[in-house]
């Protein structure tokens, strides 16, 4: 049985690999997050049916005892985007030196090891017409964020001989648990993913390691899930209201994150075959969900007009 670890396994991407790993029935999971109520509450139902570990991916000795026992590598542990406004040193503590750690280990004590390494497409920069993966990478001086992911590459393309890199867009989540990205200028047109088409590629991929071994793929949802930002941002104004988070990243946040279309997203979809999902329904699914409070729906509408407003210059 092939044994697979998760990183970051509590998060929303975390929690769905690990369910599509189960429902393969055919591997060993190993689940790593740091220890705390939200993480414990989040794994607490799988305890019987993987390995937990709470730790820091951070932590050398622990990533090196890991990874000479698995096979595949699933790598979520990240630092939030919305952080990418911290000081540079901080963002690469805590998320370039993780992925150093498992890069490091793979390379002294489990060549064969298989890295599955989710990047951004916030690689690009903002681009008017569809990228590709050719296509010349481009960040601001102070998002560090993206600057650690293109030194995360750069070091696993380097060291790596087994691995695969995904450049992910804006994940469609279920905002009420996780981040959304807010610092997208509202008028670009970006293609996204849902939660559940981004694990499944990364659960299939292991079934696909000889096909997409050493490369690099822009991992989208297609034409289904392309819309201009703001689009998506109204919708989810209207369905949750005004929120903190989003507040928050209105007064702090650059908008230094962006929304593009790929070329060649249809690469990956036609080895994996993983997009299943649209915006609508998405937005479909928040709505079956969502216990919404009036006076949050309220205080969006001056927000909501002005989204509108935007997008039909």
């Amino acid at each position: 049985m092939k044994k697979v670890l998760v990183t970051g396994a509590a998060g929303c991407l975390g929690k769905l690999v690990i369910k599509y790993l189960l429902s393969e029935g055919k591997y060993e999971i190993t689940a790593l997050d740091l220890k705390c109520k939200k993480t414990y509450k989040a794994l607490k139902k799988y305890h019987r049916r993987i390995n937990i570990i709470y730790g820091d991916a951070d932590d050398p000795i622990l990533i090196d005892a890991l990874v000479k026992d698995h096979d595949y590598i699933i790598h979520l542990a990240s630092i939030k985007p919305s952080f990418s406004i911290l000081r540079e040193k901080i963002v690469k503590e805590i998320d370039y030196k993780a992925s150093e750690n498992i890069v490091r280990a793979i390379t002294f004590y489990n060549p064969k090891c298989f890295l599955i390494y989710p990047s951004t497409t916030n690689v690009y920069g903002n681009k008017k017409n569809a990228v590709s993966i050719s296509d010349k990478l481009s960040i601001t001086n102070n998002n560090y964020y993206t600057k650690n992911k293109i030194e995360t590459e750069k070091l696993i393309k380097d060291k790596l001989n087994n691995y695969v890199i995904y450049r992910i867009p804006t994940v469609l989540t279920d905002i009420t648990k996780e981040d959304f990205i807010y610092n997208t200028p509202i008028n670009d047109e970006a293609e996204f993913i849902t939660a559940n088409d981004c694990a499944y590629a990364l659960v299939k991929t292991i079934d696909h390691k000889s096909e997409v071994n050493k490369k690099i793929y822009n991992l989208s949802g297609g034409s289904v899930c392309t819309s201009k930002y703001g689009y998506v941002l109204k919708n989810i104004l209207e369905i949750y209201g005004l929120s903190n988070k989003y507040l928050w990243s209105l007064i702090f946040l650059e908008k230094n994150f962006y929304g593009n279309t790929f070329s060649d997203s249809k690469k990956i979809e036609d080895i994996l075959h993983y997009q299943s999902e649209s915006i609508e329904s998405y937005f479909m699914v928040l709505k079956r969900k969502n216990k919404q409070r009036i006076i949050n729906r309220f205080l969006a509408e001056p927000f909501i007009f002005f989204i509108n407003k935007r997008l039909n210059k």
